[in-house]
């Protein structure tokens, strides 16, 4: 029989308590679960991952874990809960000397290829949005600005950057044609001393807060593709961050929108003159099997947040669709194949006929 629930002196309920039904403790009722407050120590390598590290790249895996679990992990579900970032934690994410990645001088680690990608896994381990924000910050905007950008560049952004003093985006995306390079309609028109970048971008990670804001343009002359560097507080920039996301909440997405933006020469990155993705669809489509399955043999536990997988769950929805990583991919493959774009708007398809 159903207990009566308990009412103030105003007739309201107060916590909803029912009289005789203590509240439930899930360490108490599931203790074979792990809730998100407490993360599950690594204890497989199953596939003897260890024995192919270095000595060197052990001891910052080894770092990087410690760090994260002992101040993202305890953190990570009220942020998620909230949809903010956790902006005290980045002194710590310094702390860590990951920041740049690969890149060689300017203040960056100059990891090995493995070692790079061994911190971004252990981030991920913990905390998708996590290993996003880094992402994007360090193999994305710094990475492209060492790639592309000149000596004078590279002095002038990269220490700070690897300092996680100041932080970067990378936008690509746009809201009507995707991550699909080839369409872009985002525009950069030469005036005196510079450009003028006008369009939107849609989907930024990082861009409500960035610093540093590396954007991709369509050169208004040429028609290539142009890369420039923006800064924060640039007069026409607007970056507004988009909200009720059900993945990745602690990645502070943004739509931007550049109305007559001067850049001036000086950081128009020389190095960008076009641009092509590469084919990734797998890793992601398997991600999201593996995360799906998880889900499900948790059972009701599974769409819970108190518990990990519903959180992972959520997360690899937009790590499957951002930038491209598994249709716009898959679609581009397609078209180097057979030479035909199945992905044109309608009102392209259209005008060519």
């Amino acid at each position: 029989m159903a207990g009566k629930r308990v009412t103030g002196g105003d007739g309201r309920e107060e916590d909803g308590a029912m009289v005789g039904l203590p509240s439930l403790d899930l360490s108490l009722a599931f203790p074979q679960a792990t809730p998100a407050s407490i993360f599950p120590p690594s204890a497989s390598d199953y596939y003897q991952f260890d024995d192919l590290l270095t000595s060197e790249e052990r001891s910052i895996r080894e770092k990087v874990r410690g760090i994260v679990e002992k101040e993202i992990a305890p953190i990570m579900a009220a942020y998620w809960e909230k949809a903010e970032f956790p902006f005290h934690a980045i002194p710590k994410l310094a702390s860590l000397s990951v920041a740049g990645g690969t890149i060689k001088g300017y203040g960056c680690p100059g990891l090995s290829i493995t070692a790079s990608a061994v911190t971004m896994a252990e981030m991920a381990r913990v905390d998708a949005s996590c290993s996003t924000f880094i992402l994007v910050h360090s193999s994305l905007a710094m990475v492209t600005i060492a790639l592309c950008g000149s000596e004078a560049q590279k002095q002038k952004y990269l220490p700070s950057l690897a300092q996680l003093t100041t932080v970067g985006c990378w936008a690509l995306t746009e809201p009507n044609y995707g991550s699909d390079a080839s369409s872009l309609r985002t525009t950069a028109t030469k005036a005196p001393g510079g450009w003028h970048i006008d369009g939107q971008k849609r989907w930024i990670g990082n861009s409500t807060f960035a610093d540093v804001l590396v954007v991709l343009a369509r050169n208004a002359d040429t028609q290539q593709l142009n890369g420039f560097i923006v800064r924060k507080g640039a007069p026409g920039l607007k970056a507004t961050k988009i909200e009720n996301k059900i993945g990745l909440r602690m990645v502070q997405n943004g739509d931007i929108v550049f109305n007559m933006v001067f850049v001036p020469e000086e950081d128009r990155l020389p190095g960008i003159t076009s641009f092509q993705d590469i084919s990734k669809a797998w890793n992601s489509r398997m991600a999201r099997e593996v995360v799906s399955l998880g889900r499900e043999l948790l059972g009701g536990n599974g769409i819970l947040a108190d518990f990990l997988v519903a959180k992972a769950f959520c997360d690899l929805e937009p790590i499957y669709s951002y930038e491209g990583t598994y249709d716009i991919n898959s679609l581009v493959t397609g078209r180097e194949i057979t030479g035909i774009a199945s992905f044109k708007p309608a009102a392209l398809a259209k005008a060519r006929l």
